[in-house]
């Protein structure tokens, strides 16, 4: 996986907005770095245990500013979630991009590629697994989780235009439907193993046995 498949870590360093001075002067945030700075916590918050719904007075604590600070660079709650969002897909799809168009390693390896960079995105940063399968997610705006909705909808239909041509060409007599039936198969063992890797604290590795796994599935 590239290093820049997670945001970095982030830190309370120079977050004080509306912090008392002190006696050491505060370096002002670049253009830009403190909304980084606050998609980065609210990715870090989530992953902790029990954290599926962390409010704007909680993430305006970590940070050390008000919450009306958190609204100087983000218009709603849902926009932070939003920016998340955006990484996500960026990150991904880029690398699906680039599985997609190396047609000399065949549809079969083309898809358990696809479903194994997104699995290690995933194990890579746990926070925003937490957002990828919806628990993150659950009373916020509706638009959200159709976002991840369709998010998974283009991994399924990368998967289907990496079988199809190498189903015909092993000779299947209903490559389509057969290529849709196993990106369907796919994409929900990839949703299921984010699942659980969410739901056991990040304990239940999302890779675990993966390479196996995929042999039996492609």
């Amino acid at each position: 996986m590239p290093e820049d498949a997670a945001l970095p870590t982030a830190t309370s360093e120079g977050s004080g907005d509306d912090a008392a001075a002190t006696a050491a002067p505060r370096k002002r945030p670049k253009p830009g770095e403190r909304r980084l700075q606050i998609l980065q916590t609210l990715a870090a918050m989530l992953e902790q245990p029990g954290a599926e719904r962390v409010t704007t007075a909680a993430l305006a604590g970590r940070l050390q500013v008000s919450e009306a600070a958190l609204y100087r660079h983000f218009a709603s709650k849902a926009q932070m979630f939003e920016g998340l969002i955006e990484f996500i897909e960026q990150s991904v799809f880029h690398l699906v991009g680039a599985i997609a168009a190396d047609e000399a390693a065949g549809g079969a390896q083309q898809a358990r590629s696809i479903v194994s960079v997104l699995l290690q995105f995933g194990e890579k940063n746990p926070g925003m697994v937490r957002v990828m399968v919806g628990d993150a997610l659950v009373l916020e705006h509706e638009r959200l989780q159709n976002r991840m909705n369709q998010f998974f909808d283009h991994i399924e239909s990368s998967l289907r235009q990496c079988l199809r041509p190498a189903l015909a060409e092993g000779g299947a007599a209903t490559p389509t439907v057969d290529a849709n039936v196993q990106a369907s198969v796919l994409t929900a063992f990839a949703i299921g193993r984010l699942q659980r890797f969410a739901r056991s604290g990040f304990r239940r590795l999302p890779t675990e046995q993966l390479e196996a796994s995929l042999q039996r599935l492609v």
